[in-house]
């Protein structure tokens, strides 16, 4: 898939509102408000030839979504991406599925009671917007507008649509990012994490149906191992792209693919839509762009997206006058362990955890709140590089793995990918199959049947005897303490209680409360725990109509961007942080916009 991020030439400066180079600290003045001319934004071109009515650059579901608008409405569409066809559908196809719903019918089922003024709420407090949200020329003005827009879609149609298009979701609603706290602060007040039955596959299958009834209609014309290299400007405005063909590829999706070129191309439309991805797979440019706030970047890190999340198109997009904004928000997970069975360089694989597992240090320090299980990712990632190394360990039982352990990827999901029944039930009286490979081949677990013979393990496995098995005793037996009655100080396992309070948690998702030494939950587990690379959150800015600004916060005309390269839109609707569920929607919904508006501008 073409990838996006900020190029070689951004570099993270002070953790300030201006951006991080001085490219991206221009004044800016004036704005372009959404609803302002839109049928004007294509321009004219004379009588260049047309290759066709419009271009779009990655096939990942953002830009898949945009084709389909456009072929819906009449437009003829060239679809781009560098991968082979095998990657049709990029990073979704990988998801677990989830989508961040509003006062859903799964939730209502579940007896939760949600509104869109709470799931604002909620928003904000995560988002925290701070950079000129009032100012046309701030980095959070477009951000934070579409923001609004996003969660009044997730409380609107945005269910029914995709119910029309025939996606259905698992009826117990999950609840990630739990938070920090307080009511007016980060994480989700109630469940609104809703699986897709089939998972990513069965996001990306109806959008991909579409595209492919339009390919037969004549209207759709795929254009894989095609490399964007330049967007062709004439007059201020974006008139095509110019790339390199690359050799055919017959590599498995996900797999890395050859760069070996044998042709070039140049091809024109009225319009271009960038929808190509994130920079999660070079580090590189993940340090680059790291913020002081998050502490020192991780030395050593894994990967959650495939090679081709390169970055490459972020840079390309701003020489041709789009505009970057918030280059060093990002959302990296913190639960990350190595593939035993990689499918792309540096395979990582995100634990979804429940509520109930200790969380250390590397060196054996507990961590407090919100630094626990599934509360909040990022205060959680700045304790661990605060810690002066880079992983950290959950201390568990089988018990607790049994019934919180998930894993994201719906290659690591069988049962919900395939939409098998009984495979899923089994869960109830079994571990999955994928959890306990990981038990067995994965190289960051230890299983143990004493505390001693665990924290033998745990230092043998990262050769620096950072473990003290006294301290180690002390703090659990500590914490086991508070078992014994209904309530407790300990914030931990109030949160556990306060998690056997939701039916959908005490039915999938938590263990009953026990002691981390009690026998009957035993073997001990310990979990060396990565930072795993996944998402950008700054990007392109946009417009509501997904219109890329340029320096002066002007609309480049016939250029467009949606997904994870516009930061979801409007160059970081996300804000500091994620409510999670939200990163597929975001392309689902700034896909549909952009679509939409390119599809009038070329009527």
């Amino acid at each position: 898939m073409e990838s996006s991020s900020a190029d070689s030439g951004s570099q993270t400066g002070p953790d300030t509102p201006s951006g991080v180079t001085r490219r991206h600290a221009l004044t800016v003045a004036g704005g372009a408000f959404a609803a302002a001319a839109v049928a004007s934004a294509a321009p004219a071109f004379g009588a260049e030839p047309q290759s066709a009515d419009a271009i779009v650059v990655g096939h990942g579901l953002a830009g898949l979504v945009a084709t389909m608008e456009l072929a819906a409405a009449g437009r003829k569409v060239l679809l781009l991406d560098q991968e082979p066809e095998a990657s049709l559908g990029g990073q979704a196809f990988w998801s677990f599925g989830g989508l961040f719903f509003v006062d859903s019918h799964e939730q209502r089922l579940m007896g939760v009671k949600d509104s869109k003024d709470l799931a604002w709420q909620d928003w904000l407090g995560t988002a925290r917007f701070d950079r000129g949200v009032d100012d046309p020329a701030g980095q959070d003005h477009w951000a934070r507008k579409w923001a609004e827009a996003y969660v009044d879609f997730a409380a609107g149609e945005k269910r029914s649509w995709l119910a029309g298009l025939g996606m259905q979701w698992f009826p117990i609603v999950g609840w990630a990012e739990r938070g920090g706290g307080l009511a007016d602060g980060h994480g989700n007040s109630v469940p609104r994490f809703h699986i897709t039955w089939g998972t990513g596959p069965a996001v990306v299958e109806p959008f991909e149906k579409k595209v492919r009834q339009a390919v037969a209609a004549g209207k759709v014309t795929f254009r894989f191992r095609h490399r964007v290299d330049e967007l062709i400007t004439s007059g201020g405005a974006v008139t095509g792209v110019r790339g390199a063909v690359l050799e055919p590829s017959g590599v498995a999706r996900g797999k890395p693919s050859s760069r070996t070129v044998v042709g070039d191309f140049e091809l024109r439309a009225p319009v271009v839509v960038v929808t190509s991805g994130g920079i999660g797979a070079d580090h590189d440019l993940v340090r680059r762009n790291w913020p002081a706030r998050l502490g020192t970047p991780p030395k050593t890190m894994i990967t959650g997206v495939p090679a081709h999340v390169d970055g490459r198109m972020l840079g390309i997009t701003e020489r041709a006058g789009g505009r970057i904004v918030n280059p060093d928000r990002m959302w990296h997970y913190t639960e990350g362990l190595r593939n035993y069975d990689p499918i792309w360089p540096g395979h990582g694989i995100r634990i979804l955890p429940g509520p109930s597992s200790m969380w250390f240090d590397a060196t054996g320090k507990r961590f407090g709140a919100p630094d626990l299980p599934g509360y909040d990712t990022l205060h959680t990632l700045k304790s661990i590089t605060a810690s002066g190394h880079d992983y950290s360990w959950f201390v568990t039982t089988q018990k607790i793995i049994a019934k919180e352990f998930a894993l994201s990827g719906s290659e690591q999901n069988p049962d919900l990918t395939k939409k098998d029944l009984l495979m899923l039930l089994s869960r109830i009286w079994q571990t999955p199959e994928p959890i306990e490979r990981f038990k067995k081949y994965g190289e960051d677990f230890v299983v143990a049947s004493s505390l001693p013979e665990l924290v033998h393990g745990m230092n043998r496995l990262t050769g620096d005897n950072l473990i003290d098995l006294a301290d180690l005793q002390r703090q659990i037996e500590a914490r086991d303490r508070e078992i014994a009655n209904p309530y407790t100080k300990d914030l931990q396992v109030m949160g556990i209680r306060n998690a056997l309070a939701y039916p959908g948690d005490t039915l999938s998702r938590t263990a009953s409360v026990h002691r981390i030494l009690d026998p009957d939950a035993a073997p001990l587990i310990a979990v060396r725990l990565n930072v795993l690379t996944r998402k950008t959150l700054g990007g392109l800015q946009t417009d509501l109509s997904g219109r890329v600004l340029n320096a002066a916060g002007q609309p480049i005309p016939g250029l467009y961007a949606a997904g994870e390269v516009a930061g979801f839109g409007g160059g970081g609707v996300h804000g500091y942080g994620s409510l999670e569920g939200t990163f597929l929607g975001g392309c689902l919904f700034s896909g549909r916009v952009a679509g939409r508006a390119a599809a009038a501008a070329t009527g």
